[in-house]
């Protein structure tokens, strides 16, 4: 089944303590949402900016979560499936209680600072990835405490996936495949270009609860741009109403999670025979996309996924069409760490995951992009496979 075991928990942990054993700290807490989830395997129900929440993870002890009332709920769920990594949860309250029916404490600083204190760490040296208000104020009720801001560091912690997690992502890749095929048979002049996302985004998650009964499947983005409004990566602002039209190129992006892991699959289709210059365009980027994929080698830079790219689109005179760099790791969130890949000069690692989608931006015509996921290794692994050739894109 496609789920995480405790494998990759074992895998995530040892990760951080390494690093914590690195930056000579007793412990490390958690207060993004991914990171949150990416610690203790349960899906973050809450904005972490209005209802905060917390991950503890000591280097000697028992790991423990504070979460809100809210997820009271949510919690038990987690638990029952067996799913739930950390089981030592303590609750604040949002509400005032009119009946005592959960042991909740009023005031999230105070509990946060007892936790830490019952946990020994009230005179450690705590990492800290991210921060907030309340995790401030208990740092004031822990004087001997020494918290160090260290999200930098924390980030490294993703950069890596467990064999584990990459079959996941293939599974996950292989609906993305599945859903490109089904894009392209309901692709159509004069049909709204958004009811055709949405109704391409049913047919996934009919397809999803065939494939993944019981998980956690989400779609993040079916999101097609046609004709010139593609020149921008992100569309002109404008989408309700617009339709497609024969002459258009249709660039999409499908991105799902699956269990807290993100791919990405986009390709540029061509409503009826595309244009000299379309079909040139459109080469180009596709054979930037495989020279992408084909630097995704571990030992090389990070940087050379983009360098590989854009040396083939400089050489076909088409520079001045690039607006964004070629990619970016892929994990918990689809955009992932590093997030400097374009500048990002370390040697890759085994087993990191990146989107490999270099685009180009013909202001009056539309854009031109094709995104595969890679895994980094001796020889790149491409997780998605829907056709990359000039044949697959034309729509009659």
């Amino acid at each position: 089944m496609p789920y995480l075991s405790t494998t990759v928990r074992d895998h995530r942990w040892a990760k951080a303590f390494a690093l914590m054993d690195e930056m000579s700290v007793d412990a490390f807490i958690f207060t993004g949402g991914d990171f949150f989830q990416f610690i203790s395997n349960y899906h973050t129900d809450v904005q972490v900016w209005e209802r905060p929440i917390f991950a503890v993870l000591p280097r000697n002890g028992t790991p423990f979560l504070v979460m809100n009332e809210l997820s009271s709920s949510h919690i038990r769920f987690s638990l029952e499936a067996g799913k739930l990594w950390i089981t030592d949860i303590s609750l604040w309250a949002e509400h005032p209680q009119v009946s005592k029916r959960l042991p909740l404490a009023p005031q999230l600083p105070e509990l946060l600072a007892d936790r830490l204190r019952q946990s020994g760490l009230a005179r450690s040296r705590i990492a800290v990835e991210g921060g907030n208000a309340p995790l401030s104020a208990a740092t004031r009720l822990l004087p001997e405490a020494t918290f160090r801001p260290s999200t930098a560091d924390a980030r490294s912690l993703r950069w890596q996936k467990h064999s584990e997690e990459i079959e996941l992502m293939q599974q996950l890749a292989a609906t993305a495949d599945w859903l490109q095929e089904r894009y392209r048979e309901n692709i159509r002049p004069g049909r709204l270009v958004q009811e055709l996302d949405f109704a391409m985004a049913a047919l996934w998650v009919e397809e999803a609860a065939r494939r993944f009964p019981g998980e956690q499947f989400e779609v993040i983005r079916t999101w097609s741009l046609s004709g010139p409004a593609s020149a921008s990566p992100h569309g002109d602002g404008r989408a309700c109403g617009a339709r497609i039209e024969k002459g258009h190129g249709l660039v999409n992006i499908l991105i799902p999670r699956l269990n807290g892991l993100a791919i990405e699959n986009e390709r540029t289709y061509f409503v009826g025979k595309p244009s000299s210059e379309q079909s040139m365009l459109w080469t180009v980027a596709r054979d930037a996309t495989n020279a992408a994929i084909e630097a995704a080698v571990s030992g090389r830079p990070v940087c050379g996924i983009d360098a590989a790219a854009a040396e083939v689109i400089e050489r076909a005179g088409c520079g001045h069409l690039v607006l964004h760099r070629a990619g970016h790791a892929i994990g918990v969130q689809h955009h992932e760490y590093p997030e400097d890949m374009a500048f990002n000069h370390r040697p890759l690692l085994d087993g990191e995951v990146y989107s490999a989608e270099p685009g180009l931006y013909a202001w009056g015509i539309g854009g031109f992009r094709l995104d595969d996921t890679v895994v980094v290794g001796t020889q790149p692994r491409v997780l998605t496979h829907t056709p990359k050739t000039l044949e697959w894109a034309v729509i009659d």
